[in-house]
């Protein structure tokens, strides 16, 4: 906030007056507002899913079939598959992410590595999915078309992909040597013994995968997830929703009392065994609110660093020392990662520099597919790494690591825009306008 005030006394001094900075935090915080409330909605989803015995029944499966030797490749495609079908990286950490964490902490697995894990396969899915918001974000403000801003992307992608997957191997490879995590089956029989398990309980998660397969927006489908895992608590798990309503109140009361906390507060677990009640001790709206609080902030600042003309200004300054082909992608990397860290969006990190950068390529005879997929590469990818932004508060909240803990293992979103760097230097794969689309850029220019 304070970044903000001195952002905004230039911009003051610039000749902006208050109604102009207000009316663009406003804007800004605008852009935010539906992810705030996809942050809520998965706070409530994750404290129904626990009492419903969701997530317990997917930890209490996923401890019988995860191994530690392939834990993390493991965790990572199968993110990877997810997010590819439903094109959300969100959703994706919010549902099989939270139960993979869970499997983690009932094997002794590194939840910070698992994190990375989960990020890695949930962006790459996500990158590479045609359902995918940013996916057809970042083509539409580069000026390039979908598929084949797809097709440009597999270049860096793929190789990204199959890097982190094969160092997550060897990282689970060595935490197998150090041996085999004791109580794991008792860890599932004390799971057993303050809930009834079973697969029917997976329908909440199936019903969220299918509607966001078949692109329902994400708040209504997260909403419908945690409410429904309300009404499953309160069939299937009765004891523990009396239990959570606390003493004195009558058996049907305690049952919509005992689902509503755990909508709003979260599911509470004090059965002495500590490894089960950390695991699922979580999830309520208010477990949301200090990310809520680090979004509106850090979109207050942003917003006021574009009103006051200071973004464009150091885009500019960068644009000017682009002279090659490489440096000119290399300054959309940076670009774009900078939007990330200033403005707090991902969103933004794509179409503020898509929107700057676009005639740039144009002019120099750059395919637009070039500028596309370096917005991806850099603007989607590096968004979940920066702690204040947007995805980074989300992912750090839904899955209960901080972003500096998983910021290390989170290999494909380290790997990619690296070897994006480097292709675009080697000049590997950089796609160029045919003669006749270079004349209509530049007559278009001079008009």
């Amino acid at each position: 906030m304070l970044a903000a005030a001195v952002a905004a006394l230039v911009g003051w001094r610039n000749g902006l007056s208050w109604e102009d900075l207000q009316d663009g935090i406003v804007q800004g915080v605008g852009v935010a507002t539906g992810a705030i409330f996809i942050l809520l909605a998965v706070g409530a989803l994750i404290g129904t899913w626990i009492l419903s015995g969701t997530v317990p029944t997917l930890i209490h499966y996923g401890l019988m079939l995860l191994d530690p030797s392939w834990f993390y490749p493991a965790a990572c495609l199968l993110c990877a598959a997810v997010a590819m079908t439903i094109g959300s990286s969100w959703t994706t950490a919010g549902t099989i992410g939270v139960a993979l964490m869970g499997v983690a902490g009932g094997l002794g697995m590194d939840p910070a590595i698992t994190a990375g894990a989960v990020i890695s396969g949930a962006y790459f899915g996500d990158k590479m999915s045609p359902l995918s918001d940013t996916t057809n974000l970042a083509p539409a403000a580069a000026g390039s078309e979908l598929f084949a801003h797809i097709r440009h992307m597999a270049w860096t992608t793929l190789p990204s992909i199959a890097l982190a997957v094969l160092g997550f191997a060897i990282i689970g490879w060595k935490a197998t040597a150090s041996g085999e995590v004791a109580g794991v089956g008792d860890l599932s029989v004390e799971m057993q013994k303050h809930f009834r398990l079973g697969l029917h309980l997976l329908i909440p998660l199936l019903v969220v995968l299918v509607m966001a397969a078949r692109k329902v927006p994400a708040l209504p489908t997260v909403l419908v997830g945690a409410l429904l895992g309300a009404v499953f608590a309160a069939i299937f798990q009765p004891d523990a929703v009396r239990a959570l309503a606390g003493e004195g109140v009558s058996s049907g009361v305690a049952l919509l009392k005992g689902a509503w906390m755990a909508l709003f507060g979260g599911f509470k677990l004090e059965s002495g065994v500590a490894a089960v009640d950390s695991l699922l001790s979580r999830g309520g709206m208010s477990s949301m609110l200090n990310t809520v609080w680090l979004i509106l902030c850090a979109m207050a600042f942003g917003a006021v660093m574009e009103k006051a003309g200071l973004l464009e200004r150091l885009i500019r300054s960068v644009l000017a020392a682009a002279k090659s082909t490489g440096s000119l992608i290399a300054a959309t990397l940076i670009t774009a990662f900078g939007t990330n860290v200033v403005t707090a969006d991902q969103y933004i990190s794509i179409v503020l520099p898509g929107r700057l950068y676009r005639s740039e390529y144009r002019q120099r005879g750059l395919a637009p597919v070039n500028l596309s997929r370096a917005l991806e590469d850099a603007g989607t990818l590096t968004s979940p790494l920066v702690p204040w932004n947007t995805c980074g508060a989300y992912m750090a909240a839904t899955l209960g690591v901080a972003t500096w803990d998983y910021l290390p293992y989170a290999l494909f979103n380290l790997i990619n825009p690296l070897l994006a760097l480097v292709l675009a230097f080697a000049g590997f794969k950089i796609l160029r306008l045919a003669a006749d689309e270079v004349r209509a850029t530049q007559a278009t220019d001079e008009r």
